[in-house]
């Protein structure tokens, strides 16, 4: 039973991730902002440091099957949150040795995701053609808020995963 969790649980994330603006209050939306959520990222961030060893790779795997549900599911284009998601937790994979395991790495750690995530998607997106704003509108409009609603999102999630997690660790067969 405690494999199925982790999947449940981002499969659970996937599809919060599709209602989550209709959760935010509507002045947030009706503005100019864009807020992206990365709830399986975020909660990929939690597993990368709290559940995988320095030698295991489970939260890169499971970056890259989730990550391909959310191309399917949410974009028209396969592969580009599969790659990205894949590419992000892997460099969180290596640079988590970097830091201690607290909520301050671990938001830095979120930061860095999303602001790795966010380049790389718009950066697919300029190139194929789907996206064409300026750059400058585009850190204004939907990173800097993408930033900070998922780093709250972090925050909100840390405290009730951490401990599980580190659990769930401890009875992993590797």
């Amino acid at each position: 039973m405690r494999h199925i969790i982790l999947p449940l649980l981002l499969l659970l994330f996937v599809v919060l991730e599709g209602v989550a603006l209709d959760i935010l209050p509507s002045s947030l939306i009706d503005g100019n902002l864009m807020i992206t959520p990365h709830w399986v990222l975020m909660f990929l961030i939690l597993i990368t440091i709290f559940y995988d060893d320095n030698n295991s790779i489970h939260s890169i795997i499971y970056a890259l099957i989730f990550g391909l549900l959310i191309d399917i599911a949410y974009t028209g284009i396969l592969g580009v949150y599969m790659f990205t998601y894949g590419l992000v937790i892997y460099v969180i994979h290596g640079m988590k040795k970097l830091l201690h395991s607290n909520i301050y790495s671990t938001l830095l750690f979120g930061i860095i995701s999303i602001i790795i995530a966010e380049l790389i998607i718009n950066l697919i997106y300029f190139v194929i053609g789907v996206m064409n704003s300026e750059w400058l509108d585009y850190l204004m409009v939907r990173l800097i808020p993408s930033i900070l609603a998922n780093s709250i999102f972090l925050a909100l999630i840390y405290p009730l995963f951490t401990k599980k997690l580190e659990k769930w660790k401890s009875y992993r067969v590797n």
